[in-house]
């Protein structure tokens, strides 16, 4: 009975150390973005550009970008687009949306350049083959924002 107590009184102490423990879903995100990071890419939390033009979704926004080189003495316009069911809507300028999106599969909420990155929005919905098409499609679209 003794022992059947402390065992009680153990597991009562060791209970509350059960909610630090990443659940199913905070893995499967933990190691999404640790894909990303391994492929080159950084992940951060950015508010989409004309968020006021796009309906809000339930899950979290998450920006996936790749840095590009330094451009000296050369200051990049941002640009930015929006899925829409028209297709993608510019956001800011007049410029045409990047042809390589029509290829990507993902679904992504826009897709957005500065000087220092360019990057996808999404709510990473999908798995590491969405990711390696993100990789695809940035790495694509970054050498075309370098050449401009």
């Amino acid at each position: 009975m003794t022992y059947l107590l402390i065992l009680f009184v153990v597991a009562l102490a060791l209970a509350p150390l059960s909610h630090f423990l990443p659940s199913k879903s905070q893995r499967r995100t933990a190691r999404l973005r640790e894909y990303a990071a391994l492929s080159g890419l950084f992940v951060e939390f950015r508010d989409v550009p004309g968020a006021a033009l796009a309906p809000r979704p339930s899950a979290p926004v998450i920006y996936y970008g790749k840095r590009l080189r330094p451009a000296r003495g050369k200051p990049s316009d941002a640009c930015a687009w929006l899925s829409s069911a028209q297709g993608w809507q510019s956001v800011g300028s007049r410029r045409a949306a990047p042809d390589a999106l029509d290829h990507l599969v993902v679904e992504v909420l826009a897709v957005g350049a500065d000087e220092f990155s360019c990057g996808i929005y999404w709510t990473e919905s999908a798995g590491e083959d969405a990711i390696d098409q993100i990789v695809a499609f940035l790495e694509q679209w970054s050498v075309t924002l370098v050449e401009e």
